[in-house]
Order: structure tokens, then C-alpha cells, then sequence
């Protein structure tokens, strides 16, 4: 009978332990069904943080190859579990899949050309620098030579000549203005004396080319003025920053006539292209680090061009619109510009026509290209750039191509055909360039550089196709790009400046150069006969006989560079 019992005590203990267990196991199932629904939960939270990941690793990739020059770039066409997440949509992969298979058959092809044979000499010394010949000759007891006991005397027969080029350091003198005194000695009436030639500076110990060579050495070189100040110190001329500066901010205010001139006539061009870059000035209203901007304008025809600085401490509408308005009234024409959006109000506001750039477009894909990780994506970055964008550049050459042509008989290209050419090549590129974003936008992170790339050319597409109307317009804003190019490398090395004065003088000086340059002018030449010519000129007609595009019959330009004053 005590079998049975102990049995049955030991089936009811393991049957107690075995509920404890089941009560364990029933309390971890429901903690495990609690974290499964907070894992649920985070899921999206996890999508969203590895999509962030991957922008800041884009930003990485991009920053490295600002700074670095990184140009090499995977391939490949196969679809990883990341990219399905990316690309979930049926139409993004079969765009993918398209894009790869024409990645791996594309092919380059070079137009048939002669190459220029290389004769591997140095370049011959242009002619038009002036010679100053160097005799090497044999001396006099050499020249003779002895026959049977004669002395005969030897013939020249020709010579060897070889060039070097020869450089003096630029040289400082002193002008000394010398008035004579004139007076009667019978009458003693007073005395007599010629007045002083008007000067720009005239209570200053500077001239013209003093002046002239401060101005070309900061606004053109890219030279801070300390560092012109330490030339000059070289040649024995003492002279400060600062007085220096004075000198400059000066003259800046000095041509300011010049500047409205330019403007009333940049504004009755049929288009106008705007951009800004930034400024820093370290006395002013707003904090010393905080950007100002300056605001370049281009426009004009080949041999009257018209490039524009403006100093402003805020970009807002108010002062970008004051630029497009002269004393006839707002500017009515086209307006060409990037994607800020503060240009699409003084558009709208002036009743403008706005044509958008599409090499910002490009940037936005190229971008793409360099920092995207996935092949897939680096691979529709190239479909844009190379199969759209690019064959609409390409159609640009040629129309390129046959004005230049054009030009070298004398004849310009109409306007018709090049609006035809674009109708017939650059419009249907276009539009299936349209189709194919409006394709894959839908599917793609919008923060991405492919998002974002296709976001701007939805946005701003009514813009970008503005050149398909408008023949006379460029498909981009690179003009002027160009132009700002030198303030920018000047930027690096005088890095600010010190007060809004000096900003608008400076905005004054780079627009002369600019203007200068523009129209086949050397500022340097140019800024010193404008330096010696303005305070004499008194009225309009003769303001306006010292614009850049009036003075080339004075200022000789010559096809090797060279440039100076014309003979008399």
C-alpha cells in the first residue's frame, strides 16, 4: 500500500511543477508577444533611421569628395535587399533594370579628327614683345686667319640667334607737378598760376596708375592689399594697409556714376541673368560671422556685355526687386536664374518671364552619381546626365558651333533656327526626360541625392524648359557663374570686408573689371585711362564715352593679348 501512495505523491508533484512550468512558459509567451508588438512597433521607427543613415552617409561621401577629389565609383547591376526596400515600386525597377543593361552596353563615340602632330619644342616667343638684341661675338684677333703667310680678314656668313624672355621688376618714380608762379613786377596785381589737373584723388599723394594697380592687383589678382602693400614695401615705396584701403574704398564711391549708367542700360537688355554669392563684413548690423550677399547681374549682346556687383546685407525680395528697377521703371523683360525661391516672387511680382538653369539640374544628378552607394542608383544618376541632360548640352555645341561660325563671315545666327533646332532635338529629349521622372519620383526617399535631384526638376520644370520658347536665352546660368568665379578665388584671400562702405566700393570695383574683361578689355589698362579721364568728365556724353565697350577704339587689343593705348 506504500507504493501506490508514494506513486501517486510523486505523479501529483510532477504535476504541480509541471503547471508552474506551464504558468512560466504562459507568462514568457506573453512577454515575448509584447516585445514582438513593441518590435512592430519600432519597424517603421527602423525604416526611417536606415534611410537617415544612409542621406548622412551620401553627406559623408560627398564632403569626402569636395575635399579629397575621390572620382572612383562602383558598378554593377544586381539588386540587394537594401536597394528593394529603396526601390519598391514596379516601374523604379524596371527603370533600374533599363538603366543597367544601357550602363553596360554604352559605348563613346569620338568623331573622326586629325590630330595635330607634336613637334616637342617649346612655343615660340610671341612676336609682338619688343627685342632688345644681345651681341655674342668673337673678338677681333679671332676674326682673321692666316693663308701663306697672309693675314686675311674673315666674312660673315649669318648668325644663331636664340630668344629668353627677359623680366623687370615694375618701376616706381615720383611726379613732380611743377606750377610756376607768374607776377608783374611794375604793377604787383597778384600772382599767376596755372590751376591743378583735375586728379580723382586730388588731396591725395597717389596718381591714376598708382591707383590703377591697387585696383587690378585686389579685384583682378585676388591680391589682399597688405600683400600689395609688402610689394611695394620691395621697392622702396612705404605705404599702409590702411591708407591703402582708404585709397580704394574711395575711388570705389568715385565711380558710382559710371555704375548707374551701366545699370539703366543692363535693364533695356531683353534678358537678364541674376545670381548671388555670399560676403561676410565684420562691422555691421548683424553679427560679424553672418552672411551678406553680392548680387551679380549679367547681360548684353557679344562687344557690349554688362556684368553688374551689388553689395546687400540681406537677401530678400524687396532687395533683389530694386535691382531690376531703373529710373524708366521696372525691368519687363526675361529674367534668368538658379531655384531660389525669393526669385519666383520678384518675378511674379514684376510680371517677369522666369527661365530656370539647367545646369543646377545637373549638379543635382552629378551629385547623385558620386555619393549614391547603390549601383543601381549611381546608374540613374547617369541615365539623367547622360542619355537627357547631356544630349540637350549636345544640341547646345551644335548650335554653338554654327554661330561661331556664323560669326567669322561677319553674319549672326538667326534666332529662328536656333529655336528650330531646339523645337526639333531638345524639346522631344524633354519631354521624355519629364516621363521618365515622373516615373520613378514616387518611389524613391525624397532626402536621397536621386530624390532630391528629381524633386528640383519637377519644381522647377515649367522653368527649365523656358529656352525651348525663348531662342535668345541660354539653357543655364554658366555666363555668369563664370563671372562670380573671380570673387570668389579673391574671397579666399582677403576673406572680408571690414565694413558695408568697403563692401559697396568693392562691389563697384569688381564690376568695372568685370565689365572690362567681358568686352575684351585689360582692367588694368582700362581702370588707369578711366582713373586720369573721370574727373574731367562733367556731363553725361562723357561719362558715357569712358563705358568699356566706347573706349576700344582708344585701347588697343591685339589677338596675342597685348594691350595698351592706341597710337596717335
Amino acid at each position: 500500500m506504500l507504493k501506490p501512495l508514494k506513486h501517486v505523491q510523486d505523479l501529483l508533484a510532477q504535476n504541480a511543477e509541471l503547471a508552474a512550468r506551464l504558468k512560466i512558459s504562459d507568462e514568457q509567451l506573453h512577454r515575448l508577444q509584447q516585445e514582438n508588438e513593441r518590435l512592430k512597433g519600432l519597424k517603421p521607427e527602423n525604416e526611417l533611421l536606415t534611410e537617415r543613415v544612409m542621406l548622412l552617409q551620401e553627406e559623408v561621401r560627398w564632403f569626402k569628395e569636395q575635399f579629397f577629389g575621390r572620382s572612383s565609383q562602383k558598378s554593377g547591376s544586381e539588386i540587394y535587399s537594401e536597394q528593394k526596400m529603396l526601390f519598391n515600386e514596379a516601374e523604379v525597377l524596371a527603370a533600374i533594370e533599363a538603366a543597367d543593361t544601357a550602363h553596360a552596353a554604352r559605348t563613346t563615340t569620338i568623331a573622326e579628327h586629325e590630330r595635330k602632330a607634336h613637334s616637342g619644342g617649346r612655343e615660340a616667343i610671341p612676336e609682338h614683345l619688343p627685342r632688345r638684341e644681345i651681341l655674342q661675338d668673337l673678338p677681333n684677333a679671332q676674326k682673321h686667319c692666316e693663308h701663306e703667310g697672309v693675314c686675311w680678314a674673315m666674312e660673315r656668313i649669318g648668325e644663331e640667334v636664340s630668344e629668353r624672355y627677359h623680366y623687370e621688376a615694375p618701376k616706381v618714380w615720383v611726379e613732380r607737378q611743377v606750377r610756376p608762379k607768374w607776377a608783374c613786377a611794375r604793377c604787383h596785381q597778384g600772382v599767376h598760376i596755372a590751376p591743378c589737373a583735375p586728379q580723382i584723388l586730388p588731396k591725395s599723394n597717389t596718381s591714376a596708375s598708382l591707383l590703377a594697380y591697387l585696383v587690378t592687383s585686389k579685384f583682378v589678382d585676388g591680391l589682399p592689399i597688405y600683400r600689395v602693400c609688402r610689394q611695394l614695401l620691395r621697392q622702396g615705396v612705404s605705404l599702409s594697409p590702411g591708407t591703402a584701403g582708404t585709397w580704394v574704398n574711395t575711388v570705389g564711391e568715385a565711380v558710382l556714376p559710371l555704375i548707374n549708367l551701366m545699370h539703366e542700360e543692363l535693364l533695356t537688355n531683353p534678358f537678364i541673368q541674376m545670381d548671388e554669392t555670399y560676403l561676410q563684413v565684420v562691422r555691421s548690423d548683424k553679427a560679424p560671422a553672418s552672411d551678406h550677399y553680392m548680387v551679380v547681374r549679367a547681360a548684353g549682346p557679344p562687344g557690349r556685355r554688362i556684368v553688374l556687383f551689388n553689395y546687400e546685407p540681406s537677401r530678400t525680395v524687396a532687395a533683389l526687386q530694386n535691382l531690376l528697377i531703373g529710373p524708366q521703371g521696372p525691368y519687363s523683360g526675361k529674367l534668368l536664374t538658379d531655384g531660389l525661391e525669393l526669385y519666383d516672387t520678384v518675378a511674379e511680382a514684376l510680371k517677369l518671364v522666369h527661365v530656370g538653369c539647367l545646369q543646377h539640374g545637373r549638379t543635382y544628378y552629378h551629385k547623385a552619381a558620386k555619393v549614391t552607394e547603390l549601383p543601381s542608383g549611381k546608374n540613374l544618376a547617369r541615365v539623367a546626365l547622360e542619355d537627357y541632360i547631356g544630349k540637350v548640352y549636345a544640341v547646345e555645341r551644335h548650335i554653338k558651333e554654327l554661330r561661331e561660325a556664323r560669326e567669322k563671315s561677319g553674319e549672326t545666327l538667326p534666332l529662328e533656327t536656333v529655336k528650330k533646332l531646339r523645337q526639333e532635338k531638345s524639346a522631344p529629349l524633354m519631354a521624355a526626360f519629364k516621363k521618365w521622372v515622373d516615373a520613378l519620383l514616387p518611389a524613391v526617399p525624397p532626402q536621397s541625392a536621386l530624390g532630391k535631384a528629381l524633386s528640383y526638376t519637377i519644381n522647377q520644370w515649367r522653368k527649365l524648359v523656358g529656352f525651348l520658347e525663348h531662342p535668345e536665352l541660354p539653357v543655364d546660368n554658366n555666363y555668369l557663374e563664370n563671372q562670380i568665379r573671380p570673387f570668389s578665388a579673391g574671397r579666399r584671400a582677403w576673406l572680408f570686408a571690414q565694413t558695408q562702405h568697403g563692401a559697396r566700393a568693392s562691389a563697384n570695383l569688381y564690376s568695372l573689371v568685370s565689365c572690362a574683361r567681358v568686352n575684351g578689355l585689360e582692367p588694368h589698362a582700362y581702370l588707369l585711362h578711366l582713373f586720369e579721364e573721370l574727373p574731367q568728365a562733367s556731363t553725361a556724353e562723357a561719362l558715357e564715352a569712358l563705358l568699356p565697350w566706347n573706349l576700344k577704339p582708344i585701347l588697343r587689343v591685339n589677338s596675342h593679348g597685348h594691350f595698351g593705348h592706341s597710337p596717335a
